[in-house]
């Protein structure tokens, strides 16, 4: 494994070692909750969050992406539950009016080129401190998972009968709406704005082809997830093409082997 032998390969390896799992088990609900569309507008608007940033003087772009994106967040979801209009249209809406601000504030005066490299990442600059992050993120998602996974599978399967158990499925959504927006923005800098989505969608959508139950549907996204990153990650360095987009290439190719296998399955 000649690769170890360079630091950034070792991070970028640790990194996918720890997110891999943070992305395959917020994807799980990100599908059964039909969220890939607000998902995807979460991470369209950290141009928009990068953007307040440097308006503000923020130092710390992440921090200013986390606060933009809670608060975009919540706020998508109260407008949402106020207006008769489809979700879809008001997620629409919000990413792309968040995203062409965030492009209109970042190109004045020609400095986007300085912020292009979050549209698709670089896993390989990632540091220590964003990997202790990541870490960090896990943790948070495995407790999340622990307290509340039954709330939000009970709340999407019938929100009725939820309510009638003392579940407050709206609270529920929007905790859970912040909690992807934080680890969207937390990992976008590496993964990239156009990408981030794919690696959330992909292995639970692929798990959820061949899986026969909760436990295995879970199982199934996390091994996916880990393998397809650590291959795409491989692949990217003995081939020198980006590692992103392999990674999701690779992605892509699992969901239609197991969509495949599930078609054959059901004749």
């Amino acid at each position: 494994m000649t690769f170890l032998q360079f630091e950034f390969m070792r991070n970028a390896l640790l990194a996918i070692l720890i997110s891999a799992p943070v992305f395959a088990l917020i994807g799980t609900m990100v599908v059964n909750k039909k969220m890939a569309f607000f998902s995807d507008a979460i991470g369209h608007s950290a141009l928009c969050g990068i953007a307040v940033g440097v308006v503000f003087g923020f130092t710390n772009r992440s921090l200013s992406m986390v606060i933009f994106a809670v608060l975009f967040s919540l706020l998508l979801n109260l407008v949402k539950d106020r207006t008769t209009y489809g979700a879809d249209t008001i997620i629409s809406v919000f990413a792309s009016v968040a995203m062409s601000l965030g492009l209109v504030l970042l190109s004045k005066g020609g400095n986007f080129n300085k912020y292009s490299s979050y549209l698709i990442g670089d896993i390989l600059s990632i540091t220590r401190t964003e990997i202790l992050s990541l870490a960090v993120c896990l943790v948070l998602v495995i407790v999340f998972w622990i307290f509340s996974y039954n709330a939000l599978s009970s709340d999407n399967l019938n929100r009725s009968l939820a309510r009638s158990k003392g579940i407050n499925g709206k609270l529920y959504d929007y905790i859970f709406s912040a909690f992807i927006a934080v680890v969207i923005m937390f990992s976008i800098r590496w993964i990239g704005i156009l990408l981030i989505n794919s690696l959330i969608i992909l292995p639970a959508a692929s798990s959820r082809n061949i899986a026969h139950n909760t436990r295995t549907y879970h199982i199934w996204s996390v091994v996916f997830s880990l393998i397809c990153g650590i291959a795409g990650l491989l692949v990217s360095y003995y081939q020198s093409i980006p590692s992103g987009p392999m990674i999701v290439l690779l992605l892509g190719g699992v969901f239609f082997v197991t969509f495949i296998i599930h078609s054959f399955g059901k004749d």
